[in-house]
């Protein structure tokens, strides 16, 4: 279809008059970048962007990321224009309202044809990449757009997923930079002399300039980079911010605010329209969107028949697909056994599992943020992505652990065939949470594992270790924090995240050998919390441990001596995932593990204390086993020792209690 410059300008015009109206009537948003970018986004759309509207889960469509997630206006003018999700001129005026699927910033799952959720600035490159990286390996020959502005590339997670992808020459990824140098706080000169250009092409990216206000010259640029190989694409394009605005454009006060009446009957006046109108579509441009989406649809029905011919030839056409049953019972039948003679770290453990799994999950990818020796997340045999090879399932992130992260969103975001994972120390989760919290946010089930789970770190001192990171972790909603006991209890957690498809999990491991424990139970682990041991008649003068993680065999210990010496009745619940006992067992299930009578509560964990009193009864008669202070340098056992994680100290906290 050809698409003449007048129209263009016409759409991207609507888009600006469009755009300043939802954004008046809601009395809050950001017109700026929005009126800035129309040139780009219609031209993109209406002659590059193979999406279907009738069906926005298209295997095979291009993927868009709006990085600068404030200037959805912009986004939902374009689904508007394409009746992407059927978005009518009704929602279009209700922009930033409750219950609207316009809001502030574009919500996967929210609204239809979003493919994540932005808004913390660079989050949107970064998950570009790893939705480009998960097109690869998949190979649907789709190409990834990501649209971005200053504040995106002034955010360090910029450089950690650019400076990636320019070393694996990922191809197909186009990074369009609405380059208008304003920020909130006025010209970017304030805090930014970077040479763009210069950065990119360091990163080994083809980068392109163009005028973002040329509908011909973008067309071309775009053309340009389709044709790109072996480099990431960077396309900047020199914008004024608050396009059309009489006295706005190229100032901070069209970034993040209204423009007011006056201005916005300016801004329609300026650009030829009626300024006593508002959420005005001339159906000139309804025709031209429709003409585009039928385009696409023919190439989705297209695709769509390739690709039943070919299951029809394979014999899969028609098969129904695995339940969740079927799949987690091959997991479980698939899980390796751990000798209870040979102590074993979680960590080490973790690997063993993961290597086992592998086969039984094709789409399991992912890597380290340059610590898979030490993580233990290596598949072996599974092959590596390198420059320009993207078969292999294993990833080297480099030390990258924010921009890390945010690609295994962007993986697992690609569609359901992916499980990505992401792996470091447990310290440097404060590197990842940003990430983890989008990943709750789009309800995107990617994995996290964090070894060196605790102070038994050891030597490399108080830097590397974890104290209220376990606290900040089940803080975020819709996160499931595993902490396993022992290697039973990382392989059944295993399998609860490989089953987990509403939202992230992580994984946390140890650095020390573990005991492997006698009564670890699946189903228990799967309820997140379980009785791993009991002695004694169980009532209300029940001695009742809690404990995570590495405390769950000193605490059995502690509790098996109360019952031997003292003849104290007790009992030991082991809680490797927090968020799991609360969040999705009955009632009656936790009041069986955990009745309300047994009050004298002992509760053990590697890590602050914060957030552990939700397990209490009574304040008067509860011990903690806790650190609430940093750490220090020192073999684990000498810190075990000056911390009180000893059978000793947990006996004596418990003793007190009788």
């Amino acid at each position: 279809m050809k698409v003449t410059t007048d129209q263009m300008k016409l759409v991207a015009n609507t888009i600006r008059c469009l755009c300043a109206d939802m954004i008046e009537k809601a009395n809050s948003g950001h017109p700026g970048a929005a009126m800035g970018m129309a040139d780009l986004a219609s031209v993109l759309w209406l002659n590059h962007l193979r999406v279907d509207p009738q069906d926005v889960a298209w295997a095979n469509r291009d993927r868009l990321v709006f990085s600068g997630g404030h200037a959805s206006a912009l986004v939902y003018a374009l689904f508007h224009f394409a009746g992407v999700g059927g978005l009518s001129m009704d929602e279009l005026k209700t922009f930033r309202q409750w219950g609207s699927r316009c809001a502030g910033h574009p919500e996967r799952g929210l609204m239809p044809g979003v493919e994540v959720t932005t808004g913390p600035l660079g989050q949107g490159i970064a998950m570009g990449v790893g939705l480009t990286l998960a097109a690869k390996k998949a190979k649907t020959g789709n190409r990834t757009w990501v649209f971005c502005g200053d504040g995106d590339l002034e955010e360090g997670i910029s450089h950690e997923v650019c400076s990636w992808a320019g070393a694996m020459k990922l191809d197909d990824l186009v990074l369009v930079y609405d380059s208008n140098h304003i920020t909130i706080e006025g010209d970017t000169s304030l805090a930014l002399n970077d040479n763009t250009k210069l950065r990119f092409q360091s990163y080994g990216w083809k980068v392109f300039e163009v005028d973002g206000h040329d509908p011909e010259a973008i067309h071309r640029v775009y053309m340009r980079a389709e044709k790109v190989t072996g480099q990431p694409v960077l396309i900047i394009a020199t914008t004024h911010i608050g396009y059309g605005s009489p006295t706005k454009q190229d100032t901070a006060d069209c970034h993040g605010a209204p423009l007011g009446a006056d201005e916005v009957a300016g801004v329609k006046k300026a650009l030829g329209f009626n300024p006593d109108e508002s959420f005005v579509v001339s159906q000139e441009i309804y025709d031209l969107f429709a003409a585009r989406a039928a385009l696409c649809h023919r190439w989705r029905n297209k695709d769509v028949k390739v690709a039943k011919d070919a299951a029809k030839a394979a014999g899969t056409y028609g098969k129904k697909p695995e339940t969740d049953e079927a799949f987690k019972a091959r997991l479980v039948a698939a899980l390796p056994k751990f000798d209870l003679e040979k102590p074993v770290a979680t960590r080490a453990a973790c690997g063993t599992v993961m290597n086992a799994l592998a086969p039984q999950v094709p789409g399991l990818v992912g890597g380290s943020a340059d610590l898979g020796p030490s993580n233990k997340t290596i598949l072996k045999g599974l092959g590596d992505v390198k420059p320009g090879e993207f078969e292999g399932r294993n990833i080297h992130f480099g030390i990258r652990e924010l921009g890390m992260s945010a690609i295994v969103n962007g993986i697992t975001a690609f569609d359901e065939r992916f499980r990505a994972y992401g792996a470091t120390f447990f310290v440097f989760s404060d590197y990842c949470r940003p990430a983890i919290r989008l990943a709750a946010l789009m309800q995107v089930p990617s994995i996290y594992v964090f070894s060196h789970d605790s102070y038994c770190v050891g030597e490399d001192g108080p830097t590397h270790e974890p104290i209220e990171h376990l606290a900040a972790l089940r803080a975020m909603p819709n996160v499931m924090t595993w902490r396993p006991a022992d290697a039973n209890e990382t392989a059944a957690a295993w399998v609860e995240i490989l089953c987990q498809k509403t939202g992230p999990s992580c994984l946390l491991t140890s650095r020390q050998d573990l005991p492997v424990l006698e009564d670890v139970k699946q189903e228990g682990v799967a309820k997140g919390a379980y009785v791993i041991y009991q002695a004694g008649r169980q009532d209300k003068n029940t001695i009742l441990f809690l404990a995570t993680g590495s405390e769950v065999a000193p605490t059995i210990e502690a509790a098996k001596r109360l019952w031997l010496q003292d003849n104290q009745s007790v009992r030991v619940v082991s809680v490797p995932c927090v968020e799991r006992f609360h969040r999705e067992t009955t009632p009656a299930y936790r009041c069986f593990v955990l009745p309300q009578e047994m009050n004298k509560r002992v509760i053990v964990e590697a890590g602050t204390r914060f957030g552990l009193d939700r397990f209490r009864i009574d304040f008067r008669s509860t011990g903690y086993v806790t650190i609430d202070h940093y750490g220090a340098s020192a073999p684990y056992k000498v810190l075990t020792e000056k911390f009180g994680f000893t059978v000793d100290n947990i006996y004596a906290t418990a003793k007190a209690l009788v």
